[in-house]
């Protein structure tokens, strides 16, 4: 897809470095010495590969539409999970959460690429988004339980995490959906993240939508009040740098 450049980040696995490669959306028009905010998005299983290009369907697609890449100039950064890997070492299917374990090398190469871009781009520190659908909703709720300081806002979609880290996620913003029919992903997954993160004094926004299966992806993502919420979030307070705490692990 034209919109969208190709870069590229290694990380080690087994004492090997291996290469993963990265779509990245920049603004249409860009304004010298303006700084923009930047997307990461985690696709579903659907979308693994090496091929650099599935994990272009949903939200990167739609939002290198022209309308809303005026509405919303930023960067988006769609890192692609090897086929037969996934972004957290979890069941999709389970409807309780295990403990956060160690992260993955996959979702390991998604910081290292958002590391890139923002040392690299023109990339706003205070407006950095993640969200993710399926098996990257469930690396949403990871990633941000592991490096809440770096994200301004979260949209995870139809996922799930593990609420012993609801605390360290209480003071984001933070909008989940998930349909009620949702035969892949159970609903309690999501349902269990956002009553921890209320019960440890946050305040998420929760879409349970009626009579949707797993798809609540697309009613989500193309609901433009969604995205305005999205893109309105900024976080002030900064901590620097942002540390994985696999790095102290």
């Amino acid at each position: 897809m034209a919109p969208f450049a190709t870069g590229s980040v290694s990380v080690t696995e087994a004492g090997q470095e291996v290469e993963f490669r990265y779509r990245l959306l920049a603004p249409a028009a860009p304004v010298a010495g303006e700084r923009y905010p930047l997307v990461v998005f985690l696709h579903g299983a659907g979308e693994r590969g090496r091929d650099n290009d599935k994990q272009l369907k949903y939200l990167p697609t739609w939002m290198a539409e022209p309308a809303l890449r005026e509405r919303h100039p930023c960067f988006l950064l769609a890192p692609q999970c090897r086929e037969g890997e996934r972004w957290v070492d979890v069941s999709w299917a389970d409807t309780k959460s295990l403990p956060q374990g160690p992260l993955t090398t996959d979702l390991l190469a998604a910081v290292t690429a958002i590391q890139a871009v923002t040392s690299r781009e023109a990339v706003d520190p205070a407006r950095i988004y993640l969200t993710g659908l399926s098996m990257g909703g469930f690396g949403t709720w990871d990633l941000a339980a592991r490096q809440p300081e770096r994200f301004a806002a979260l949209l995870p979609i139809c996922g799930g995490g593990d609420e012993t880290t609801a605390l360290r996620l209480a003071k984001l913003p933070i909008w989940c959906f998930h349909g009620d029919a949702d035969t892949v992903v159970p609903v309690e997954r999501s349902r269990s993240m956002i009553a921890a993160i209320r019960a440890a004094g946050g305040s998420p926004k929760y879409s349970e939508l009626p009579g949707v299966g797993h798809d609540s992806w697309t009613p989500a993502y193309r609901d433009p009040a969604v995205l305005d919420w999205l893109f309105a979030q900024k976080t002030q307070d900064r901590l620097e740098p942002v540390k994985s705490r696999e790095a102290e692990d």
